[in-house]
């Protein structure tokens, strides 16, 4: 049972979900293949709905969309959509434009359909602690190696000792938020993800150890993964 938390910020989700997902090899978009009887989108919207000081989930949909309307989650009364952009960062700024009245912002993959409620509050509790925001990451354990830019041969070992995957969601003070996602674009700074443009500005985030099944759908062997997560997840 999920326990209603005393502390109650206004938060907004924005969820990018304007790409297209080339490299999974398929004619529709990668948010939208199925795991389960339901889209990888609806497994990512309905983690982020259940939480009760997320007021808003904004879906950055790509121009073309023709499917999120179809879904019967969009017409949650928590949800909306605008049209994103070309780059992550734009689809990032199209949901902040229409914020309103809330200090605070998660933004979450749309295709991390396995986020935990449990890492969710956790990430959220990070607000009485820091002014800025945090990241769920995980500790780097795998060797790392840095390649040549044809990227067929090993140059040197990266040390991991302080190396951390980012994942998402990630949390930010929402005006804060803007002014730095504005600097990137300005200074013309290319970054993958939020946490980034509070790093070039000169602000450290916080990292919260977030689960190692919080994965990315990115290949289409991490379908068969997803399913077993999902699985796992939905037996608690």
């Amino acid at each position: 049972m999920i326990l209603v938390n005393l502390f109650k910020p206004k938060i907004i989700a924005i969820v990018p979900a304007a790409g297209i997902g080339s490299r999974m090899q398929i004619d529709l978009p990668k948010q939208y293949i199925k795991i389960q009887n339901r889209t990888i989108l609806e497994h990512t919207l309905t983690t982020l709905l259940l939480h009760p000081n997320i007021v808003r989930i904004i879906v950055s949909l790509n121009q073309k969309d023709d499917y999120f309307h179809k879904l019967s989650i969009s017409s949650n009364f928590r949800i909306v959509s605008v049209i994103g952009g070309k780059e992550r960062i734009n689809s990032v700024l199209s949901g902040l434009i229409i914020a309103k009245n809330v200090d605070w912002v998660i933004v979450h993959d749309a295709v991390r359909p396995c986020l935990s409620y449990k890492d969710l509050e956790k990430l959220i509790s990070i607000i009485k602690k820091n002014p800025v925001g945090a990241i769920l990451a995980r500790p780097v354990s795998d060797t790392i190696k840095y390649s040549n830019l044809k990227q067929e041969k090993v140059l040197h070992t990266v040390h991991r000792k302080n190396l951390w995957h980012a994942l998402t969601p990630q949390l930010f003070q929402i005006n804060l938020l803007k002014i730095c996602l504005k600097k990137i674009i300005k200074d013309k700074i290319s970054i993958t993800d939020e946490a980034s443009a509070l790093e070039y500005c000169g602000y450290n985030p916080l990292l919260v150890v977030g689960s190692c099944r919080n994965i990315k759908i990115t290949w289409p062997e991490d379908l068969l993964l997803a399913d077993f997560y999902l699985k796992e997840q939905n037996k608690n």
